[in-house]
């Protein structure tokens, strides 16, 4: 029997009841034509999910009974960040998808200098609007794969200024040019919790970056001796850091 999850702010649960916003609750009567007496599961994009029985459905507002907690551990222990340089659009998205399936806590979109920056060109509304586009994204792969933290997406970074914010966390850079392997790396990073992992656009790393990161003590990365995609290369990343240091093993 298909799982049908679904979202609520955590302002919406209370001791007796759980209410979904209007986008939710048209979604569980006029797509998946739910009503009173199924039963769905909510998550509260902090780490609660519930399995709940509806007794109220309208398409602007759903109003659920909890029923039991779920107490199954979903969420990796290793806190990765996937800082992932701007790419075309449906390649981004992509790399949110499947990041997001593979248990990335946050994605930092890269603004690198060669960077694909047509939407960034084009103002602070279209911005906006590729940042909510990858936030509904990353919460549609979460309610696919059973997650139930949020992904963190932030707003576009300059490699510069995020280099210097993340100087003092474990800092894995994936280059084409050198580097070690993953397990290399592990060996002499030993275990950690909070592991940021970035990736280059299709242009590679200008020098300068490459500078910055071995100056800030990045360890330089490499996935063998053929050259990937970036978008191949981004969820490679995630697939052997959860392999090695998160709950893949």
């Amino acid at each position: 029997m298909q799982r049908h999850r679904f979202y609520a702010e955590p302002s919406r649960f209370t001791q007796s009841a759980i209410v979904l916003d209007p986008q939710e609750s048209h979604h569980l009567v006029r797509v998946l034509r739910l009503g009173e007496g199924d039963h769905v599961f909510v998550f509260d994009g902090e780490g609660t999910e519930w399995e709940c029985e509806i007794i109220r459905a309208n398409i602007r507002e759903v109003e659920l009974t909890p029923l039991r907690r779920l107490e199954d551990q979903v969420e990796s222990p290793s806190q990765l960040t996937l800082a992932q340089a701007l790419i075309k659009g449906d390649k981004f998205d992509w790399v949110v998808q499947k990041s997001t399936e593979l248990g990335v806590k946050r994605i930092v979109p890269l603004i690198t200098d060669h960077s694909d920056l047509r939407d960034l060109r084009r103002g602070e509304s279209r911005t906006a609007e590729r940042l909510l586009r990858w936030r509904r994204i990353a919460l549609e792969a979460l309610k696919q794969c059973g997650r139930r933290k949020l992904v963190e997406i932030t707003a576009p970074a300059a490699f510069t200024d995020f280099c210097q914010n993340e100087r003092m966390e474990k800092n894995l850079i994936f280059s084409e040019r050198h580097g070690l392997s993953l397990g290399e790396a592990a060996s002499r990073i030993g275990s950690v919790g909070k592991l940021n992992l970035w990736v280059a656009p299709e242009g590679g790393w200008s020098e300068g970056e490459l500078h910055q990161a071995e100056s800030s003590e990045f360890i330089p990365i490499h996935l063998g001796p053929r050259i990937l995609r970036t978008e191949t290369a981004a969820i490679a990343a995630v697939i052997l850091a959860q392999y090695i240091f998160g709950d893949l093993k």
